[in-house]
């Protein structure tokens, strides 16, 4: 509802589903303690294609604005993951 309606289901079923696939990886690398290189750019790769895809369509007004929030979102994740990676705190 925040959102808007959503014209293609089909799209937004697929997009959540690859996110969740994403989520679940991260989730299971976390709890068994191995996240390795590829675990950390599956993380911040992903935020960053997010962050980037929100923006651009917000700016052009193809998506509503409350997807910059979102945006916001994932640049906070990505600044946790590199702090995390390259300080490990």
């Amino acid at each position: 509802m925040v959102t808007g309606p959503k014209m293609d289901l089909w799209l937004v079923k697929t997009v959540g589903s690859l996110i969740a696939v994403v989520g679940l990886v991260l989730l299971a690398a976390g709890l068994r303690d191995n996240v390795t290189f590829e675990i950390f750019v599956l993380a911040t790769g992903s935020a960053a294609v997010l962050a980037l895809v929100d923006i651009n369509y917000s700016l052009r007004r193809v998506i509503s604005r409350i997807y910059l929030l979102d945006a916001a979102v994932e640049a906070a994740i990505i600044f946790l993951w590199l702090r995390i990676w390259l300080f490990g705190v």
